[in-house]
């Protein structure tokens, strides 16, 4: 029982309490990084409460001093040298080695979506994966993005633009915006080398048709 009184048996109980809770006490498990990070804050926490005076660090570090310097413990001293190495070489060879578990698969469970779809004899281009069946920006990608696509359902969105400015943001995406409209993340491609001059009219046409909108005029502005 005098064994227990002293600071360093005292440290070694707690950071071994602390590590069977941490370990055992919590479920779901906690992660290892996690439970190392814990048992490092507990470890500074014991030293320093053992550091909080002279007397006290005297005694957490007087078996520590003896087991290195006392002539009978010399034995101790020999098991020592022996464990550590092979204790820290026994986690290092656990952390290096090549584990078995089966090869990571080669083929992509998510493929990126091709430029357009036949469907039933029709070409479908692939606005929809963006701004959505129902062009309303609530497509399949669309809350990846930020900003997030343009919602034409709304009549604050095509209903207030004229057919240029369309063409112009289909045509030259993203990446055709001036310097002036930085910073800017738009993720909306660049159509022109995928898309002719009469397919873009024709994209338009379908966004005013769908949506049951009408493109600005200014003959119509008051």
């Amino acid at each position: 029982m005098s064994f227990l009184r002293s600071r360093f048996a005292q440290a070694v109980l707690v950071l071994v309490l602390a590590f069977a809770i941490l370990r055992f006490g919590i479920r779901p498990a906690a992660p290892w990084s996690v439970l190392t990070l814990y048992m490092a804050i507990v470890l500074l926490a014991v030293l320093v409460y053992v550091s909080s005076n002279s007397d006290s660090w005297r005694d957490f570090m007087r078996p520590i001093r003896s087991t290195l310097v006392a002539p009978d413990k010399r034995l101790t001293r020999l098991v020592l040298l022996i464990a550590v190495p092979l204790l820290f070489g026994y986690y290092a060879y656990t952390q290096a080695a090549a584990k078995t578990q089966a090869p990571p698969e080669l083929r992509a469970v998510h493929p990126a979506p091709p430029g357009s779809i036949q469907f039933r004899g029709k070409e479908i281009r692939n606005c929809m994966y963006c701004h959505g069946d129902n062009l309303d920006g609530r497509g399949h990608f669309a809350y990846g993005f930020n900003p997030p696509p343009a919602n034409f359902q709304d009549p604050g969105t095509i209903a207030m633009l004229q057919e240029a400015f369309l063409f112009w943001r289909i045509s030259k995406g993203g990446p055709g915006l001036p310097k002036e409209s930085t910073p800017w993340n738009s993720v909306m491609p660049a159509w022109e080398d995928r898309l002719s001059e009469e397919q873009i009219w024709q994209v338009i046409m379908y966004l005013y048709d769908a949506t049951g909108q009408q493109p600005r005029r200014w003959e119509t502005a008051h």
